[in-house]
């Protein structure tokens, strides 16, 4: 008699083979990551660009949001939106999308003040508030809600 391969004589069978190895994937969804134990050089890089790219949208949005009011303040908070989830989607973290939103936040403040010439991009208008205030509520909302994936793990029910 074989030992350790269950009833049929098959360990792909029996089971215990496929739950012990730990190679179990999720039905339809991405492969499944091992857990991270720290930040690679490469984790680092990506969100240094992540950084950058928020910068710049933020840049790019205040740019849109004063020049075509109703529709680039919409645009603007769109490009954002997706800067943030996009961060969160690319690196499988909520650091992914607080990278952008940090750059965002720091270009959108550092734009606002007010130079020694007196110019200063931002008007004292609704629009620029909505932009602050409305690229602040997404930002948070993109990264608490960000992540929305099912842990990785068998496919089979539990207890079975």
């Amino acid at each position: 008699m074989m030992s350790g391969a269950g009833k049929s004589g098959n360990p792909a069978r029996s089971g215990r083979a496929a739950a012990s190895s730990g190679a179990a994937k999720p039905a339809g969804g991405p492969p499944a990551r091992p857990a991270a134990t720290g930040l690679g050089a490469g984790h680092i890089a990506v969100l240094a660009g992540l950084l950058v790219l928020g910068a710049l949208v933020g840049l790019a949005g205040s740019l849109v949001q004063g020049g075509l009011f109703p529709g680039g303040l919409l645009l603007a908070l769109l490009g954002a939106a997706g800067a943030f989830l996009g961060g969160a989607r690319v690196t499988g973290t909520r650091g992914g999308a607080v990278a952008p939103a940090v750059g965002w936040a720091v270009a959108v403040i550092l734009l606002t003040a007010s130079r020694p010439e007196g110019d200063f991009l931002f008007g004292a208008g609704t629009g620029s508030y909505l932009f602050l205030l409305g690229g602040m509520a997404v930002a948070v909302m993109c990264a608490t809600l960000g992540l929305s994936q099912q842990p990785p793990g068998p496919a089979a029910r539990l207890g079975k």
